[in-house]
């Protein structure tokens, strides 16, 4: 396995290297400069609307150059890292399309992240700046920004978005308003970035804590992005609807804001609930858009009393984060008339589509293939061996824009990935004849609630620091509107009690993500073990499945 790079990225072998180049998956150009070429073919075209700024390609472009400068006014340069949080905003694809010009490197941190999550990432990434905005929802990420700043060694600045800007913060709307002059095109040049180096760091769903970093190159997510467009029939005319966060790879880049702006078409910025969705399609005439089988599902709710929104422009509606129930599937194309795709994917790389022209069967029922002739599959069995064709198993993978390691992780890395390379999804799939894919589970610990992908040992270990747990397990169960919830399982110690609040008190205190926090909590005598002397977490799946179905048999 190659060893990371003084930069902390693991590369891909010379010789798979110079076979991505020699194919042309890797053009040697970095993401600012390709956005910059459409946004010379395409200067008067509509690039980005948020509900208040409407900004042409090449207004887009001068934007983000400015705020380039500026941020080098501030002392930020070259492989500096900028950790990111912020809602889908103008500011928010600015700055992003600033970094990815100056060759500072963006870290895609999520809205709900809180102190531990965005502390963490802080310190990992050695970031020098971050971006914020004041208030969300009824949270004050400016103070804790502010706070996580105190402590840090490497933080320099805070780039907040909003109304009230603290001592000391960065006006991100004054930095991102302003167009700039023609020399700013040419200043920026300077700093151009190689093809090779890291472009972004996105975060990984994997189930040993904390977020690892996945190092994605300029070569590589360019190819990521311009290859999704073409499966998905992106094009000039294409209006994409960014509802999910811009901060997972999906809705950034799958093909998302980045592949939009790409192929010259228009990116509107809008919130997933169906009230708002709808209105929006209709008044921007959207005509693609990605969402997580929970939104797809209150879409079709809302859709049965709602008949008269108008809808006809929308042409494809992608579904990804977790697997659709069948029988939704083929709800879509009949209740909202358009063509679903399905997508499973991962930030560590791999992406599969259902094609637009596949049969209504193979939408419905498969995850797609990859869109890669380069995408290596292999299916293995729990000692590693390959199963026969059809036959559930892992997934392991490997291609030009699967990264060959985490950034600056080698114990994960040595877990995550194999000696040759190939990268353990930890996805149980059956792959088809056609190289469909059916998602058949994970043998990972992990939990996917509402899209968001959360660790179930991270769980654990906040359920170790509340007092009178003597044992706890979390695992997921299933859900109607999030598809999963977290379950956590506790023997609590001689003569306690143990409280779901108490549980919650702990992780709140440590400031984590509230979308972490557990939906329930069971209390039992002792834990089951495997053979092997785990915790038997199949048998707590499946006797959470029980008891919600006799709770929801007493309730009938």
């Amino acid at each position: 396995m190659p060893r990371p790079t003084s930069n902390g990225a693991v590369p891909w072998p010379a010789e798979y290297a110079e076979r991505y180049t020699a194919k042309g998956y890797w053009e040697g150009h970095a993401i600012g400069d390709r956005l910059l070429a459409v946004a010379d073919a395409n200067p008067e075209a509509v690039a980005v609307f948020d509900g208040t700024q409407r900004l042409t390609h090449r207004q887009l472009a001068e934007r983000a150059d400015a705020a380039a400068l500026r941020l080098a006014a501030l002392g930020l340069g070259p492989d500096d890292r900028l950790v990111v949080q912020l809602p889908n905003s103008a500011e928010s694809v600015i700055l992003t399309y600033a970094c990815l010009r100056l060759g500072v490197i963006p870290v895609m941190a999520l809205p709900g992240h809180r102190t531990h999550e965005i502390g963490h990432l802080v310190e990992h990434s050695e970031a020098v700046a971050i971006a914020v905005p004041d208030f969300l929802k009824d949270h004050d990420h400016q103070a804790m920004a502010a706070q996580i700043a105190e402590r840090s060694e490497t933080l320099r600045h805070l780039l907040v978005l909003g109304d009230k800007i603290g001592d000391g913060g960065v006006d991100l709307r004054e930095l991102c308003a302003a167009p700039g002059t023609p020399k700013d095109r040419a200043a920026v040049d300077a700093y151009r970035p190689d093809s090779r180096s890291i472009a972004v760091f996105l975060l990984s769903g994997g189930t040993t804590g904390l977020p690892k970093l996945i190092a994605r190159t300029h070569d590589d997510y360019v190819y990521n992005a311009r290859r999704s467009a073409e499966v998905c029939d992106f094009g000039p005319d294409t209006v994409y609807f960014a509802a999910l966060p811009l901060a997972h790879n999906f809705p950034l880049a799958c093909p998302g804001l980045l592949g939009t702006l790409l192929v010259g078409g228009r990116v509107v910025l809008g919130s997933p609930s169906p009230e708002k969705a709808f209105a929006l399609i209709e008044r921007e005439g959207v005509t693609a858009t990605a969402v997580v089988p929970a939104i797809a599902q209150r879409w079709l709710e809302y859709r049965e009393d709602h008949l008269e929104a108008d809808l006809s422009s929308l042409r494809v509606l992608q579904v990804g984060g977790s697997r659709l129930a069948d029988h939704v599937a083929r709800r879509v194309r009949p209740e909202l008339g358009c063509t679903l795709q399905q997508v499973f994917g991962m930030a560590e790389g791999l992406l599969n589509y259902t094609r637009l022209d596949d049969s209504e069967d193979i939408i419905c029922t498969t995850q797609g293939r990859p869109m890669c002739e380069d995408d290596e599959l292999l299916v293995v069995d729990e000692l590693g061996n390959p199963v026969p064709e059809g036959t559930p198993g892992v997934l392991l993978t490997r291609g030009p824009y699967t990264p060959r390691g985490y950034y600056r992780a080698e114990e994960q890395n040595a877990r995550a990935f194999t000696e040759d390379g190939w990268y353990r999804t930890g996805d149980i799939v059956r792959l088809l004849p056609d190289r469909n894919l059916v998602v058949e589970g994970r043998d990972k610990d992990m939990i996917i609630r509402g899209g968001e992908n959360i660790s179930a040992e991270e769980i654990e270990n906040f359920a170790y620091q509340t007092p009178g747990v003597a044992r706890a397990a979390a695992v997921a169960m299933p859900d109607a509107d999030l598809g999963e919830r977290i379950c956590l399982y506790v023997v609590p110690e001689p003569g306690r009690t143990v409280t779901l609040a108490d549980v919650h008190q702990v992780m709140e205190h440590a400031g984590t993500a509230r979308f972490k926090l557990p939906d329930r909590l069971v209390t039992v005598p002792e834990l089951t073990a495997t053979k092997v002397g785990k915790i038997d977490k199949k048998s707590l799946r499946a006797d959470i499945a029980r008891r919600l179905e006799a709770e929801a048999e007493g309730d009938a």
